[in-house]
């Protein structure tokens, strides 16, 4: 595992529905749309929510034909983490869609662990 590992759950978690949370930590998408802005995190946890996004699906399967989902998604979870570098207002990459789009990198999945979502940035540990 990554060097979250050794730190334990003391960081801070983003929430995303799946496919999107799946995408990230598997390094498909590297852009999080968001309504708000917030400056640079560092290393954050994804957390899977329990709802499923199957328009988001659909969406994916067109426009990303070459990337195979899972038949099933980890939701209600931890499923890794990312570096958050900030917030841009515009982007090149193509999972951009706005108006703000918290960047991601460095992303390192880890064993599902059942853990309480909430909106925005969250506490976890």
């Amino acid at each position: 595992m990554g060097g979250h590992e050794k730190k334990g759950l003391d960081m801070v978690a983003l929430s995303l529905r799946q496919p999107w949370g799946w995408l990230v930590v598997q390094g498909y998408k590297d852009i999080e749309n968001r309504i708000w802005q917030v400056p640079a995190k560092g290393r954050i946890w994804i957390h899977a929510s329990k709802t499923l996004d199957r328009m988001g699906c659909e969406w994916v399967q067109r426009h990303f034909p070459e990337i195979e989902l899972p038949a099933e998604f980890d939701r209600g979870g931890l499923i890794g983490t990312v570096e958050h570098l900030g917030c841009v207002a515009q982007s090149h990459s193509p999972w951009f869609t706005g108006p703000w789009g918290h960047i991601l990198r460095a992303p390192e999945p880890c064993r599902f662990r059942p853990c309480r979502g909430r909106l925005g940035f969250f506490e976890v540990g």
